[in-house]
């Protein structure tokens, strides 16, 4: 036990130091969410007027509305970045001798994904901070009962991370492939505007937002951000979550690995 939580503790400091040295990667965090806070919701308020749905108890503005879904953005672009971290450290051998050491894999990777988590709902937040200075602010207990929905979520997002991150060989070819997966799943999603609205377009697109992961992941934080559970968003942030690990750590295998290496 004592070796299991002396490698938790190396990795979270790792990733730890790692993310105060890159201020840029905490600003760049934080910039995006506000730009669609104070920029974009402003253009969009008039236009996407929003009726009264779960969990809000009254008509809202549509800057409160996406508050949850600009957090799980925040969550999203972190997984990414870490997952990118992982790629670097596998070019420069690290994560080769990491992955070979006698603790399970699991185990490391979980560590690996807890600490992005970990740096992801300091963000969140920080964001929430700074949108309660523009007057956006939940519930007091929302502050609360929001950090377990964005354990969750995190691990989620942590695990899509290294599940991409373990089929992409080079450094450079990263940056297509996280927009791939990023911008679809941010925009088709729940994050920018509900499913009721998106019906009104198209029924296909609506239902991709309902069977898109990121959408449930939004949903939970939203509803706990009002003191309020959401089990299927639970249930399906779950799900994915073990899909995405088993196929992160299937991807790790040092074995299939040097295997394929061979082979090339």
């Amino acid at each position: 036990m004592t070796a299991y939580l002396v490698a938790l503790r190396a990795i979270v400091v790792r990733e730890a130091w790692r993310f105060l040295n890159q201020r840029s990667r905490f600003l760049s965090a934080l910039v995006r969410p506000m730009v669609w806070l104070v920029v974009f919701a402003a253009g969009f308020r008039a236009a996407l007027g929003l009726s009264i749905i779960p969990p809000y108890q009254t008509y809202i503005t549509y800057e409160v509305y996406i508050v949850p879904g600009l957090c799980g953005m925040i969550q999203l672009f972190n997984a990414m970045q870490s997952s990118l971290s992982l790629v670097y450290d596998r070019e420069m051998g690290s994560m080769r001798l990491l992955l070979t050491s006698p603790l399970p894999r699991s185990w490391l990777l979980f560590c690996k994904l807890l600490a992005g988590t970990s740096v992801s709902i300091l963000q969140v937040y920080v964001f929430l901070g700074l949108a309660a200075l523009f007057g956006i602010e939940m519930p007091a207990t929302g502050y609360v009962y929001v950090f377990p929905a964005l354990i969750v979520s995190g691990l989620m997002l942590g695990a899509l991370g290294l599940l991409i991150s373990s089929t992409i060989r080079q450094l450079e070819n990263f940056a297509g492939v996280m927009n791939f997966v990023i911008f679809p799943m941010f925009f088709l999603s729940s994050a920018l505007y509900p499913l009721w609205k998106m019906q009104e377009s198209s029924r296909l697109l609506r239902d991709i937002c309902a069977v898109n992961p990121f959408t449930h992941a939004v949903e939970l934080i939203r509803f706990a951000l009002y003191g309020q559970f959401n089990g299927v968003a639970l249930l399906w942030v779950a799900v994915a979550f073990v899909i995405c690990m088993l196929g992160a750590l299937w991807g790790y295998d040092p074995a299939r690995t040097m295997l394929r290496g061979r082979r090339g």
